[in-house]
């Protein structure tokens, strides 16, 4: 998921993402929006026969897909060599018959067997804002292609769709954010005018900002599936793209054969109080194992209370320190206050045999190794222009606050952690200000069937973390209820998206497009505690 104005380890809004990768020139140009949709397809070639998928030519309703170069990506990403790629045309708004097209990357890893199943899996990517093309590597890596290919789109505004809605300028205001104090007045003014900066350059560039969102992304997949002529295929959503996947879901049942969900984002309870939430259950997670440690427990004992005092002394005193962050010897200042390090920890469940370390590195007056891992993910060059935060605040400021009040966003910090300062609790992990953001951003709420929970008999796989700090481990058991052939995982140890991080989720996920109603989780059994630092 994604907001913070920062981007978390593979994370997005600045709130729940994941990285995007990749590099192709002038693939793509803004001149291709000014025809109206319906003026643009003419025509329909059927597939051919035995074709593998992504090579003929087709349009099916309002959408067109058309073989073509790969989208481009960041960096080059090795594991979309030979992959068959193009675009799929369709309407930026569906409810104006005179919407504007915009075009969306494709790309298909073809299958590892010699024999591939007939159902694709399509991956939905994190953020919102991520590219789905620029995880490839995680997605392959992970052995998802071993039986099926993978289907890989741009969501609409991300990196490599035309139009995107990349706001750079927000990037740049959360590397400079790690020097300020993150809950003052004046450190929301500076936040909530790049939200608009970016919100006038968006509009100025003729984005139909209403339009990015995650009913109209959901009918952009379901183009792809018509204009591609496959009659089911697989969904596999991590972070953020579990929200999309679970709307999809919803509207567009027809074609899933099943859905594997990592690191659930329920659309019905979706905003800062699940946030918090979950940011509990992910340091519970943590400090849990910890405890369960002889050696860990004797040098850091009672986790949680040193995390409260350290937030409740850093909120009334911030502690101002500097830091080289990798691959720059220019010093970096770094103020870490109370909601700073919130934030720190709940990225810091990805390197978890650090953190009763560092927190109490911290109690001793070493804020070092904190700032630095606070700092370095926000000034990295992954975290600069990749992120479509026209996506991120399209989705958060039409779904999320217009169904959450700013009193039920403080209950859910208070009950989670009423330990904490109140001016911390008034701003959910990786949330901050997200209300006046979002008034800045001035866009029409989703219908309130957005909110609704998602029904149906599709095999589902719930996976989560143990120690995920992002979308808690709750989730699954709660999308299970609507789900009657759902089956739900908790991989022990393992943070925010456990396909990333353990061959165990990896294994669990294969054998799910295998067998939908009976993956094989087996290697669950073996699992062991990781071996946390003690100086010792």
């Amino acid at each position: 998921m994604t907001q913070q104005h920062a981007p978390r380890r593979r994370r997005t809004v600045r709130g729940f993402r994941a990285t995007s990768a990749g590099v192709a020139t002038g693939l793509l140009v803004t001149g291709l929006l000014a025809a109206p949709a319906q003026a643009r397809f003419r025509g329909d070639t059927t597939p051919t026969p035995g074709a593998p998928i992504g090579t003929t030519a087709r349009t099916v309703g309002d959408a067109r897909f058309e073989p073509g170069p790969c989208p481009k990506t960041p960096e080059p990403v090795e594991a979309l060599k030979g992959a068959r790629c193009g675009t799929l045309t369709v309407p930026e708004n569906r409810a104006k018959p005179s919407s504007k097209t915009i075009r969306l990357g494709v790309a298909i890893v073809a299958a590892a067997s010699a024999t591939p199943k007939s159902d694709p899996v399509v991956w939905l990517a994190g953020g919102p804002g991520d590219d789905a093309v620029g995880e490839a590597k995680m997605a392959i890596d992970g052995g998802l292609n071993r039986d099926r290919d993978v289907i890989f789109m741009s969501q609409r505004g991300t990196y490599s769709a035309v139009p995107d809605a990349l706001c750079p300028n927000i990037d740049e205001f959360n590397a400079h954010a790690v020097g300020l104090v993150s809950d003052a007045p004046s450190t929301e003014r500076v936040h909530v005018a790049a939200t608009k900066a970016c919100r006038d350059k968006l509009a100025a560039k003729g984005l139909d900002l209403g339009a990015y969102n995650d009913t109209e992304s959901a009918a952009d997949y379901e183009g792809l599936r018509a204009a591609l002529g496959i009659e089911r295929w697989n969904l596999y959503g991590i972070s953020y793209g579990t929200q999309l996947a679970l709307v999809y879901m919803r509207l567009h049942p027809q074609g899933l054969r099943s859905v594997g969900l990592d690191g659930i984002l329920p659309p019905s309870r979706a905003g800062s109080a699940a946030t918090w939430s979950s940011a509990r259950q992910g340091f519970d997670g943590l400090f849990k194992a910890c405890k369960e440690q002889s050696a860990c427990n004797k040098r850091y004992p009672n986790l949680s209370a040193t995390l409260d005092r350290l937030v409740r002394a850093l909120t009334a005193k911030p502690v101002t320190t500097t830091v080289t962050v990798p691959g720059s010897d220019k010093p970096v200042k770094v103020v870490l206050d109370g909601g700073a390090l919130v934030n720190w920890m709940t990225s810091a469940t990805h390197v978890a045999p650090q953190v009763p370390a560092a927190l109490d590195e911290l109690a001793h007056g070493k804020p070092q190794r904190i700032a630095q891992q606070y700092a370095g993910g926000k000034l990295s060059p992954a975290a600069m222009g990749r992120v479509a935060h026209g996506l991120v605040y399209g989705v958060f400021c039409s779904e999320w606050t217009p169904y959450e009040t700013q009193e039920q966003a403080l209950r859910g910090g208070q009950e989670a952690f009423p330990a904490f300062p109140r001016s911390v609790q008034e701003q959910a992990p990786q949330l901050a200000f997200l209300p006046a953001d979002c008034d800045a951003w001035n866009v029409p709420a989703a219908a309130p069937s957005i909110r609704d929970a998602t029904r149906g008999d599709v095999p589902t796989l719930a996976l989560s973390g143990g120690f995920d700090s992002q979308t808690g481990a709750d989730n699954g058991p709660y999308v299970a209820r609507t789900l009657s052939k759902a089956t739900v995982v908790t991989v022990p140890y393992e943070p925010h998206v456990v396909f990333a991080t353990s061959k165990c989720a990896q294994d669990i996920a294969v054998s799910f497009f295998d067998t939908p109603d009976a993956p094989d989780t087996a290697c669950l059994k073996g699992l062991e505690p990781p071996a946390f630092e003690t100086g010792s």
